[in-house]
């Protein structure tokens, strides 16, 4: 999610690639408290405040600006790539032939994704109202995290995962067509609180 007004800068766009591919290189293979639960906290603040400054009548529920809301999703997001890569480091060791083969490419479509939907977003976003470029961009980018999810759920025959994406796809649609506000609003309860309950649920029954 961007700012309306503007389109984020390189360098924001550039940590926001690299944080979601850290966090999915061993997606499958690692910590589900270090790779799922901290990308489930990061969406649930960041996409709450992004409710909080849209409202669901287009009167923002706190004063909050586009800004802030922005700030504390990219710095969650932040934290939590970080948090992914400590646990990519720790399984690097353990990972040999065909399954990290895998997931280099499985990690290196993630960032062909985003960059390929960041193009699109800086593209189209002039042509539209300012009040739909967030939602272009909102939209755009939880596609790429619903399909690849689900395309590695299926290449691991993980079923978390793989449901996981397909709640990602249901909420980033149906969000999209009823708004800024509740598309912030179902990403931050079915996203990420989804990713929250799903690495807690295999941490207990890995």
């Amino acid at each position: 999610m961007v700012d309306e007004d503007r389109v984020p800068s390189p360098e924001e766009t550039l940590r926001l690639i690299e944080a979601q591919r850290a966090a999915t290189v061993l997606h499958l293979r690692g910590n589900p408290l270090l790779v799922h639960v901290p990308w489930g906290v990061a969406w649930l603040l960041g996409f709450t405040a992004l409710f909080l400054h849209y409202g669901l009548d287009g009167r923002s529920y706190a004063p909050i600006s586009q800004a802030q809301a922005l700030t504390v999703l990219f710095s969650a997001q932040l934290v939590s790539g970080g948090l992914a890569a400590l646990g990519i480091v720790r399984q690097a060791g353990h990972t040999r032939g065909g399954n990290a083969i895998k997931g280099a490419m499985y990690g290196w479509s993630w960032t062909a994704g985003l960059v390929v939907m960041t193009v699109l977003a800086v593209r189209l976003s002039p042509l539209l109202p300012e009040d739909e470029v967030g939602l272009l961009w909102a939209g755009g980018f939880m596609l790429v995290v619903g399909l690849l999810y689900m395309a590695g759920g299926a290449v691991w025959h993980d079923w978390p995962t793989f449901f996981l994406g397909t709640v990602t796809l249901a909420a980033d649609a149906v969000g999209v067509m009823l708004g800024a506000g509740w598309h912030a609003l179902l990403i931050a309860v079915l996203v990420g609180g989804g990713q929250i309950a799903i690495g807690l649920w295999l941490r207990r029954h890995p």
